[in-house]
C-alpha cells in the first residue's frame, strides 16, 4: 500500500518529533550523568549529582512522555486520524 502525500507528511512529523525527544532523552540519560561528578555541592544533605540522577531525570522522562502524547494528539486531529471516544 503506497502512502499518500498526506500520510507522508504525518509520518515525517512523527519521526521528527521522535528524533527530538530521543535526543533529549540521550542528553539527560548519558551526557548529564557523565558530567554529574562535577556537580559536587550538597543539596538537602545529599550530593547534587544524586538529585539530578534520581529526581531530575525522572521529571524529564515524564515531561517527554507528556509532550509526545500532547503533540501526537494535536497531529492526529490535524491530519484526521484521531480516535473518537463514545
Amino acid at each position: 500500500m503506497a502512502l499518500t502525500p498526506h500520510h507522508e507528511r504525518y509520518w515525517r512529523k512523527n519521526l521528527a518529533l521522535t528524533a527530538v525527544l530521543l535526543s533529549i532523552w540521550f542528553v539527560v540519560t548519558f551526557v548529564v550523568s557523565y558530567f554529574a561528578r562535577d556537580l559536587s555541592f550538597r543539596f538537602f544533605g545529599w550530593p547534587f549529582s544524586f538529585w539530578m540522577a534520581a529526581q531530575g531525570a525522572l521529571l524529564v522522562y515524564v515531561l517527554i512522555v507528556g509532550c509526545y502524547a500532547w503533540y501526537m494528539h494535536r497531529l492526529d486531529v490535524l491530519h484526521g486520524v484521531d480516535e473518537f471516544e463514545d
